[in-house]
């Protein structure tokens, strides 16, 4: 296993998440080293690395090759691989092909990640921990005697339920069900789908709980022993089981939030935990109850919004406790001063059920600033988005004193922000900003179904917008067509 100062880190992804640990890497005087599939030729990161690795003709499926990206580092000469989040992030068998190859895996270990992402045996370390668990069941087995197993299992609970991959994540593999005959139908359904995304046709059963808030808890866990949490995260207003929008810190009571720091730290304990995680709650705004859902073995998309708050780099603290360091960061220093959100831009149709917008040019490209205004993208003029990858452009994060400056922030930067040639989840958000239960900070995972005149926003292009892709298209021409 590897051992040592890390001197060489392999970014074993794409997109924004790979130029942000990229400047991580750099800021931290390592060397950084990219990799990258045909449709990512353009991908302007790739000419801020020290060396630039192509991996093959893809779409995706050499970023998910553990051996291609165990070949690269080898080829690059790389002590480490930051996976980022997506592709091979969650994959044991790349964190396991790091240790056969003596490379530095920043992540947890094979066999937390193998654990954790099966969500049954998860179930059961939390449970252990003492930690509120949904009801729900173990695997079911296949063919009659699963459905049987299901059919019982709903009779007891009462529906609704909710169908989940045990090796699922990020939102996929997951099926509501309102009664028994649709539980009949969609078994079979699950399963086969199932098996196609994750190659693994496990699924089990939980109690839906309707309308909850989604929260959760970073973490930060060394190889020593110490264990941090950077607070809360509220990741309720989603499409699809899918965040669109990250809030942090949590509107929590004191008392209520205590506790679930505490539950996610316990989750760290039980597990045996190292590096950044997160540890996922869905909580009855009414009641008070929080249930465990998941844990996620990698960096998440929505770690800008607790970094803006603490002033903490999670992806450096992520390259330190990889190589050993004492995580030097107690508890009592941890705070989380003011507000902050982000928002996914996304090059995406709202209107049209977020159809992606793939394969389209960005003709024009101006950015908000400011203070409390953080961007986290790789696109630029001039940039293809490439249809075969997901639609995410920029992650846009702000902070204010409150909540009420923070939203202000936030809709400031939106009306700055200039994208001519895709559709964007712009103008979505800037319906958002001027919700009245948003600015109020009501809202749940059923925010978006509640709320249909969010949808409503004209399409009308703004006049600066069609201004300024006049002038590129003169700079480009070298030619005025409107000229006398």
């Amino acid at each position: 296993m590897a051992t040592g100062k890390i001197k060489r880190v392999l970014i074993a992804n794409r997109g924004e998440i790979a130029l942000r640990i990229l400047r991580t890497v750099k800021e931290m005087s390592l060397e950084a080293v990219t990799v990258y599939e045909k449709p990512d030729s353009e991908a302007s990161y790739l000419r801020l690395a020290d060396q630039s690795i192509f991996i093959g003709d893809g779409p995706r499926k050499d970023y998910l090759n553990v051996e291609k990206i165990i070949w690269a580092a080898k080829k690059a000469n790389a002590d480490a691989i930051h996976p980022g989040y997506g592709f091979l992030a969650e994959n044991p068998e790349l964190a396991q092909a790091c240790i056969d190859a003596d490379i530095t895996f920043i992540g947890p270990s094979p066999d937390v990640i193998r654990k954790l992402g099966d969500k049954v045996i998860a179930r059961e370390i939390m449970k252990k921990a003492g930690i509120p668990l949904v009801p729900g069941t173990g695997n079911l087995a296949k063919g009659d005697t699963g459905i049987q197993e299901a059919i019982k299992f709903g009779r007891s609970v009462g529906y609704p339920l909710m169908i989940k991959a045990s090796a699922g994540g990020g939102g996929r593999g997951i099926r509501r069900v309102n009664d028994e005959d649709e539980l009949r139908r969609q078994l079979p359904r699950a399963r086969s789908e199932t098996l196609s995304a994750f190659n693994d046709d496990s699924i089990f059963l939980e109690k839906c709980i309707e309308s909850p808030r989604h929260i959760e808890v970073q973490i930060l866990a060394d190889k020593h022993g110490n264990i941090i949490h950077l607070g809360t995260r509220d990741c309720s207003i989603q499409r699809r089981h899918q965040k669109l929008l990250e809030i942090a810190p949590a509107r929590l009571d004191p008392e209520l939030l205590q506790k679930i720091h505490e539950s996610g730290v316990r989750a760290a304990i039980e597990s045996g935990y190292t590096n950044a995680g997160t540890v996922e709650f869905l909580l009855d705004d009414k009641t008070k109850e929080f249930w465990f859902m998941e844990m996620n073995t990698r960096l998440q998309v929505e770690h800008t919004v607790t970094e803006e708050l603490t002033g903490i780099d999670i992806v450096r603290k992520q390259i330190l406790i990889a190589q050993g360091d004492v995580l030097d960061i107690p508890q009592s220093e941890v705070a989380l001063t003011g507000r902050a959100i982000q928002v996914r831009i996304n090059a995406e149709d709202p209107k049209s059920n977020f159809m992606p917008e793939g394969g389209k040019r960005i003709h024009v490209y101006q950015s908000p600033g400011g203070p409390g205004v953080r961007l986290d993208g790789a696109v630029y003029q001039g940039f293809r988005i490439p249809s075969e990858y997901d639609s995410l452009l920029v992650k846009m994060t702000v902070r204010g004193y409150d909540w009420k400056q923070t939203v202000q922030r936030l809709k400031r930067s939106l009306q700055g922000y200039l994208i001519v040639g895709p559709k964007t989840t712009i103008p979505f958000y800037l319906m958002i900003c001027d919700d009245e239960d948003f600015q109020k900070e009501s809202f749940d995972t059923s925010y978006l179904d509640t709320h249909e005149n969010l949808f409503e926003y004209r399409e009308a292009e703004r006049e600066v917008a069609k201004i300024a892709e006049l002038i590129t298209e003169i700079n480009v021409k070298q030619h005025n067509p409107y000229a006398l």
